[in-house]
């Protein structure tokens, strides 16, 4: 089960397209949010971003659960 954190850090990278600016408005360090992320993806069993210098794009399940958490 994602914790709330999770989900904030995704909908933040979600927001930003990019992971050093989603860890500024999220107020944490780039390397918790991007570990918070795997461990996210771990936990569902699914890629939920392509990382594409300098930006990010949601894979589907990501753009899913994005949705979902915005409720």
């Amino acid at each position: 089960m994602p914790t709330l954190k999770q989900l904030k850090y995704l909908v933040a990278v979600a927001d930003q397209k990019h992971f050093g600016r989603a860890a500024d408005v999220s107020h944490v360090t780039q390397p918790t949010l991007s570990a918070q992320i795997k461990e996210l993806e771990l936990r569902l069993g699914a890629k939920l971003i392509e990382q594409n210098r300098p930006s990010v794009i949601l894979t589907p399940p990501g753009r899913e659960i994005v949705r979902r958490a915005r409720g």
